[in-house]
């Protein structure tokens, strides 16, 4: 990362009883969660970076554009080049699709050529059969992607999202969740992503900062922190791990697609896109089970060589295990939870070989993507 890229964020103060301290390094591009539970903070850890909330203690820099140093230096909110995607669509009522995208874009001719257009925002969100419709006519999911579309036609330099899917049903989070991949994949600006549902941040996030009682507890890349024993995510009943990797091979004639990941490669059920594109996959530690020897012929299409990192006790006689892919352990983490009493009739200590019997594997993003 060059000197000043990303968003370096420090906060520190207390709304009523709620006292807060926090600590944010984020990556310059991609989409980094902030997941906790209700009541931690993330939603106040949003407002002070977008300036809607300020405390004396603050510091605020965005890809090197400073918005905040303590009490010397504020930039207020409608000078920090930011888009800022609510829980409910705050579009105006009585202007058209198309009058509230115009509402958010800088005057035509202001300054350098808009880094997104027009045309590739109304593409990015599927708005053309929806420009001269009025808010009232809109689902749900329809309705933010309009609050999506004026937030990026703001020209910002980093989108901030407050649980964006939180008040919508089923139907329009499945609406509105492929255009919020395609945003994912085509653009580069950062942006932070509040949530508390870990599907969401499976499918959406490239980094994850764990959020508690006001308070930056962890954060790193998605799978590094998934596979960290350390933290509450590796011993929760599902918990999992994302990769992303690469499709190598589609064998037609059993429906089958390989992707490559780091030290091994997996076997998918369904033709998931073409050779080159990039997938994100879900590996729940429940669904690995491990072998000291190469096991015999089976219905499992998936056993990777492995090394055992490290092991914790989660339960009374269960324990989540870490997993380096390849002979060497040194490619992607996964988890496996098992028994102690597996454990212990199979002689597995830290750092043997093992291999890696993975009874499925899922899809966590419904859209291809080009390498």
């Amino acid at each position: 990362m060059s000197a000043g890229a990303g968003i370096d964020a420090r906060f520190a103060g207390r709304l009523g009883a709620f006292a807060f301290d926090f600590a944010l390094d984020a990556p310059p591009s991609g989409v980094t969660a902030l997941y906790g539970p209700s009541g931690c903070g993330k939603t106040t850890l949003l407002r002070c970076i977008a300036g809607l909330t300020r405390v004396r203690d603050g510091h605020c820099r965005v890809n090197g554009e400073l918005w905040q140093d303590g009490a010397r230096l504020f930039a207020p909110t409608h000078r920090r080049a930011l888009g800022y995607v609510f829980q409910e669509a705050s579009l105006f009522p009585h202007l058209s699709v198309k009058a509230n995208l115009r509402f958010g874009a800088p005057p035509a001719g202001a300054g350098p050529a808009p880094a997104v257009g027009w045309d590739e925002v109304v593409d990015l969100c599927g708005l053309a059969p929806l420009l001269d419709r009025a808010p009232r006519d809109l689902s749900g999911g329809e309705r933010q992607r309009a609050a999506l579309g004026r937030a990026l036609l703001s020209q910002p330099r980093l989108l901030l999202m407050d649980e964006p899917l939180s008040a919508l049903d089923d139907a329009a989070k499945a609406d509105i969740l492929p255009f919020l991949e395609r945003l994912h994949d085509r653009l580069s600006l950062p942006a932070l992503y509040v949530t508390h549902d870990m599907a969401e941040v499976e499918r959406l996030a490239d980094h994850l900062a764990l959020i508690d009682r006001g308070r930056v507890v962890a954060a790193g890349p998605l799978g590094k922190l998934q596979s960290d024993p350390a933290l509450p995510l590796a011993a929760a009943r599902g918990a999992a791990v994302t990769l992303t990797g690469t499709i190598t091979a589609i064998d037609d004639s059993y429906g089958l697609t390989t992707v490559a990941v780091g030290g091994g490669a997996f076997v998918a059920p369904g033709r998931l896109g073409p050779v080159g594109a990039r997938r994100r996959l879900r590996v729940l530690a429940g669904d690995v089970s491990l072998a000291p020897a190469p096991p015999g012929p089976s219905s499992i299409l998936n056993v990777l060589p492995a090394r055992v990192l490290s092991i914790k006790t989660v339960a009374a006689d269960e324990l989540v295990v870490v997993l380096g892919l390849g002979a060497d352990g040194a490619g992607d983490r996964i988890l496996a939870r098992v028994t102690r009493r597996s454990w212990e009739r199979l002689g597995l200590s830290e750092g043997v070989s093992v291999h890696a019997q993975v009874k499925g594997v899922a899809l966590s993003r419904d859209r291809a993507t080009e390498a």
